[in-house]
């Protein structure tokens, strides 16, 4: 003999407002840690990083070029902050040649460019010499993001 039970069944699985509060939850997650991560941030940072890495090697390339020419700075550099001509570009009257950091590759592969640069002929940097008798070179990145101060350094 068989007795038979009356139970309810019970449904298996989440209701509609078990799923939504879950994929609002998650929903909430996700934009709190991409507030933090911030790609644009990130992004903008790391080119900041890429033009001071970038102007310490043009300077450090003019200098070495100085020292194996008894102290001669390349020639067209003036005390006017002038743009520096990418390598192979038409030279203008409106950057500074410094092809001879590249010639054979001696001081420099190639001359550079700033990551955010639009200039046909140049490349986003720019470089100058005091007027003193020992003169000094500045070389600056004035493409800068995130609010940061002009990128300058001078030796």
């Amino acid at each position: 003999m068989s007795l038979k039970q009356n139970h309810p069944v019970k449904a298996k699985g989440f209701t509609l407002i078990e799923v939504l509060l879950v994929i609002a939850i998650i929903a909430i997650l996700a934009a709190i840690v991409i507030i933090a991560i911030n790609p644009a941030r990130q992004i903008a940072q790391a080119n900041n990083a890429q033009r001071r890495s970038n102007v310490n090697a043009i300077l450090n390339g003019v200098h070495q070029y100085a020292i194996d020419n008894r102290g001669q700075l390349p020639q067209y550099i003036t005390s006017s902050t002038t743009e520096v001509c990418q390598t192979n570009a038409a030279v203008t009257t409106t950057c500074i040649d410094l092809s001879v950091l590249t010639n054979d590759q001696l001081y420099l592969a190639s001359l550079p460019t700033d990551p955010s640069n639009t200039s046909t002929y140049g490349t986003g940097y720019t470089i100058s010499k005091s007027t003193s008798t020992n003169p000094r070179i500045t070389v600056t990145a004035p493409l800068t993001e995130i609010g940061e101060a002009t990128i300058s350094v001078t030796r």
